[in-house]
C-alpha cells in the first residue's frame, strides 16, 4: 500500500519541523509560551551498510529518536556492499552506502524493500561527504608527506620499506626507520575500498594497474573486516598502514596527499571541494543524484580521497508507516541540524544548501 503524496508531504514537514526545533518553547503574542507539539511518528525501521557513517548514524539516530520518542531506527554498520545485498534482499527498510547502485545494478534488480520490486525506482542522495584518510603506525611520526604514486606502491606492493627513497625524499627532516610496510585492507566488500583504488586508478594508473572495486583485488596481506577493524589492526601493528573514514583514525598518523604541488592534509572542507566541483552521473532518475568525482584533481587545496556516502530508500513502499517513517529520517539527515550533528560527531563536511534542495526533491518523492 502507497501512503498519498499529500500525506506523506505533510509528515514530513511536521517532523522536521519537530525534529529541528528540538524542545525549545516558542513564544505567541503577548510573551506567553507554548510546548511544541508532540511527535505522532511511530513505529521501527532498520537498516544496514556502510561503516563508514557509524559515528554520523550514532549521531543521528540519537537525535531523531528523542524527538519522536515512539520510533526506533536500528543501523547496523555491515559495510555498504553487504547493505545493498540486504536492500535488495529486503532485509533492510534503507541503508547507508558508501556508493550509489550503478545504473545497470538497479535496471537488472529486483529491490524486495520497495514496493512491486523497485519498479517505480529507488532514492540516492549524498549526505555524508567525508576524507578517507591514509592512516599509519609509525613510531615517532604523526604526519608524512605522500604522492598518489608512493600511495599506490605502498599498497600494490612495490614499496615495501618505510625507509624507502620514494617516501624518503618527500619527507625531509623525518626519520624513517628500516622497517617493512604492512598494509592493511578491508576484508568485507566495501565503499570505502572502492572509492580508495578509485582514486589509485584515477591518480596514480601506472602504478595502480587494478580497476576501481569494492573488493580488494590483491590475493594476501593483512585484512580485517569494516572501519572499526582497520583501525584495530593498525594501531596494533608496528609499521601498518591503511586507509579508512577519517572519523575514526583516532591517534593514528596521517599523510597529506600530494596535489597540484602541494601536499593536501584531509579535513572535511578539503574534502567537500571535490564534491562541489564534481558534475552528476547522466542517465539517473530524479530522485538518484550520484556524482562523478574527479579523484585526480589536480586543483589547489582539493583533498582527493574523498568519500560520499549515501542513503538509500525506495520511491514506495509496500507499508505506508515505513515510508513515513524513512522520509521523515532523512529529512532530518539532511537538514541543517542533522549535518552539524554528523560534523560535530564524525568530522564530516555539511552538505551545501544547493545540494539540500535537490536531497529534499528526492526525499518528497518517498511513498
Amino acid at each position: 500500500m502507497k501512503i498519498t503524496r499529500f500525506a506523506q508531504l505533510g509528515a514530513v514537514a511536521a517532523v522536521a519541523t519537530l525534529a529541528l526545533a528540538g524542545c525549545a518553547s516558542n513564544e505567541s503574542n503577548g510573551g506567553s509560551t507554548t510546548e511544541p507539539a508532540e511527535s505522532t511518528l511511530s513505529g521501527t525501521i532498520g537498516a544496514t551498510g556502510a561503516s563508514s557513517q557509524t559515528a554520523a548514524q550514532e549521531a543521528w539516530v540519537a537525535n531523531f529518536q528523542t524527538a519522536n520518542p515512539d520510533v526506533t531506527v536500528n543501523y547496523e554498520p555491515t559495510g555498504s556492499g553487504t547493505g545493498r545485498e540486504n536492500f535488495i534482499a529486503g532485509a533492510s527498510n534503507f541503508i547507508g552506502s558508501d556508493r550509489a547502485f550503478k545504473i545497470d545494478e538497479i535496471a537488472e534488480s529486483t529491490f524486495a524493500a520497495c514496493a512491486d520490486g523497485g519498479s517505480a525506482g529507488i532514492v540516492e542522495i549524498p549526505v555524508y561527504i567525508s576524507p578517507i584518510a591514509v592512516a599509519f603506525n609509525l613510531d615517532g611520526v604523526e604526519s608524512l608527506n605522500l604522492t598518489a604514486d608512493v600511495i599506490a606502491g605502498i599498497f600494490a606492493g612495490t614499496i615495501t620499506n618505510w625507509n624507502d627513497a620514494a617516501i624518503a625524499s618527500l619527507n625531509d627532516g623525518v626519520e624513517l626507520p628500516d622497517l617493512a610496510i604492512s598494509p592493511v585492507h578491508r576484508s568485507d566488500d566495501s565503499g570505502t575500498t572502492e572509492t580508495f583504488t578509485s582514486y589509485l586508478s584515477a591518480a596514480a594508473p601506472s602504478v595502480w594497474t587494478y580497476e576501481p572495486d569494492g573488493e580488494w583485488p590483491i590475493t594476501g596481506g593483512e585484512s580485517a573486516q569494516g572501519t572499526s577493524g582497520v583501525i584495530d589492526a593498525t594501531k596494533n601493528g608496528n609499521g601498518t598502514i591503511t586507509y579508512a573514514d577519517a572519523s575514526q583514525v583516532g591517534t593514528l598518523g596521517t599523510a597529506s596527499v600530494g596535489v597540484g604541488g602541494e601536499f593536501v592534509p584531509y579535513s572535511a572542507e578539503a574534502a567537500a571541494m571535490i564534491v562541489d566541483s564534481s558534475p552528476e552521473q547522466e542517465g539517473r532518475t530524479e530522485g538518484d543524484i550520484v556524482f562523478d568525482i574527479d579523484y585526480a584533481t589536480e586543483e589547489a587545496g582539493v583533498y582527493p580521497i574523498a568519500l560520499v556516502s549515501y542513503e538509500i530508500g525506495c520511491v514506495e513502499y509496500e507499508d505506508p508507516n515505513v515510508a513515513e517513517l524513512v522520509a521523515a529520517y532523512f529529512t532530518y539527515i539532511a537538514s541543517p541540524e542533522g549535518q552539524d550533528a554528523a560534523a560535530e560527531n564524525a568530522g564530516s563536511a555539511p552538505i551545501s544548501d544547493s545540494l539540500r534542495e535537490q536531497v529534499n526533491a528526492a526525499i518528497a518523492l518517498i511513498g
